[in-house]
């Protein structure tokens, strides 16, 4: 200070004691100017030397807090979050894959008897393969299945499936046996009596174990929805807190934390009444996102369950009406060129009443597995496929594509279709039978038509003006002698060239 220039001291009414040599102070024991004028019990080191925190510790005791309380608060939630993850985890790798599995043993079950019902009416080794093929099928689905992680009912249910299961095949072995030797009625005794009741137990055991998943699944989400209120409220708590407090990073992380909690909290009530339609916003990429893309994935397979129980085809489990006018409805929202394709069976009302409703059900399989067939084989991931019901069906997908399947279809399905006669009546060309009012008839055949009309992206307004002209399309092609599929450009040509049948169901 010696060195330095004279300063005024701008204290009122004080000598400026600038000039002064620094000396020690007696109260504080500090180095001060000589005279210090502060009184002994307000000397600003004896006042703050008494307190234990400066300011600047309090405010970071402070910020600790309520770092303390958010460290507490996500702590709390991610743990609440990872066992809610868990729960979402355990449906979908656990209680879908149970279910599925289930499934695909009703369908194989089902295979195996209708290959036993064929071979003891056609007798062909051929379907004696198949029945041991599916039979071999089963047991590794089985054991698929067991090898999953089954409560104690589970694990009973597909133990009491395997002994049936051994019983279904000796059942077979001794019907084949009884085949063999000409005993048929013998054979066809033992399948509608021991083997009709070894079936029907199986099959009570699959709907019993999809009832239980069903419950199963239905208490894990009250669970997880229970779990999710609680983190909520008490994050929520720890928020408001911390809020009192007046620190706004504890906000800004409350906010971060409780936003996407209360939106899960929100879909998973939602989800747990049934409106599998709430879509959840997965933008995250930590665990609250995780979490979220778990609910939107388990929602998506439980509205494919859904859609799957109340609008799929019961016999061919193909999409119903509700699917096709969902997706015709995205195309035209998109405005993009699309053909809608309506498949229809001729003449089977006759053929199921002659035949069955049994063979009739597997016309309607045969021809849902030749289009399927058609898609796989052609790797059209886009292709719709739908089962309007009785013997309809409908294809949704590129023109081109569409086309060719039709063409396909025409020609297959004219072999195929012969199977499913008797030899005589797949040589005439027809059968005798009677109508609906007594009278002997012949019937011909079963035939196959196709209507394809095509969008461009701005003709129709709505499913129902292009599913409207397909129907008219479809009638229009009916009238042509045997399979065949028509477009909207092949009708206008042929009305061309023939005006005199102009008057159809078009006009």
């Amino acid at each position: 200070m010696s060195g330095g220039r004279k300063k005024r001291d701008k204290r009122p009414g004080k000598i400026n004691n600038s000039l002064r040599k620094p000396v020690v102070c007696a109260t504080c024991r500090k180095l001060v100017f000589a005279g210090c004028f502060i009184p002994r019990g307000q000397c600003p080191s004896r006042v703050f030397g008494k307190m234990s925190l400066t300011i600047s510790r309090k405010l970071l005791l402070g910020y600790l807090f309520m770092a303390f309380l958010t460290v507490l608060a996500s702590a709390f939630a991610l743990f609440n979050l990872q066992k809610l993850s868990g729960g979402a985890y355990k449906i979908t790798h656990h209680h879908f894959v149970l279910m599925e599995n289930s499934k695909q043993l009703m369908d194989i079950l089902l295979a195996q008897e209708s290959a036993e019902k064929k071979y003891l009416i056609l007798k062909d080794p051929e379907l004696e393969q198949i029945f041991w093929k599916r039979s071999v099928e089963f047991q590794e689905k089985l054991a698929e299945t067991g090898r999953l992680k089954l409560d104690r009912r589970s694990k009973g249910a597909l133990s009491e499936m395997a002994v049936l299961h051994r019983r279904l095949k000796d059942l077979f072995s001794e019907e084949a046996l009884l085949v063999q030797t000409g005993k048929l009625q013998e054979a066809q005794a033992i399948s509608d009596t021991t083997g009709r009741a070894v079936i029907d137990a199986m099959a009570m055991q699959l709907r019993d174990i999809q009832k239980n998943v069903n419950q199963d699944i239905n208490n894990e989400m009250n669970r997880i929805a229970s779990q999710g209120r609680g983190a909520v409220h008490m994050t929520l708590g720890l928020s408001l807190l911390s809020l009192v407090l007046g620190i706004t990073l504890a906000l800004v992380i409350t906010r971060n934390i409780s936003k996407p909690l209360k939106q899960l909290q929100a879909a998973t009530r939602l989800i747990a009444e049934g409106n599998l339609d709430h879509r959840i916003e997965a933008r995250r990429n930590d665990e609250i996102g995780a979490l979220a893309n778990s609910f939107a994935h388990m929602t998506k397979r439980l509205k494919v369950l859904e859609a799957l129980n109340l609008d799929a085809s019961p016999l061919t489990g193909l999409p119903g009406n509700l699917a096709i006018e969902n997706r015709i409805e995205q195309l035209l929202a998109k405005g993009k060129s699309f053909s809608l394709c309506q498949v229809d069976l001729d003449n089977f009302k006759p053929f199921a009443d002659q035949y069955g409703y049994a063979w009739g059900s597997e016309v309607i399989k045969e021809v849902a597995g030749l289009l399927q067939g058609y898609i796989d084989e052609m790797k059209l991931k886009d292709m719709f496929l739908g089962h309007i019901g009785g013997d309809d069906y409908v294809l949704i997908g590129d023109p081109g594509q569409v086309e060719s399947i039709c063409k396909k279809l025409v020609v297959d399905f004219a072999g195929r279709i012969l199977r499913y006669y008797r030899p005589e009546d797949a040589q005439k060309g027809f059968f005798i039978g009677r109508n609906r009012q007594g009278n002997v008839q012949k019937f011909p055949l079963i035939t196959i038509t196709a209507a394809i009309v095509t969008d461009d992206g701005s003709r129709f307004k709505n499913p129902l003006e292009m599913a409207r002209l397909v129907a008219e399309l479809k009638e229009y092609a009916k009238k042509m002698p045997g399979s065949n599929y028509v477009t909207e450009e092949e009708v206008e040509r042929q009305k061309a060239v023939a005006p005199q049948n102009s008057q159809s169901t078009l006009e």
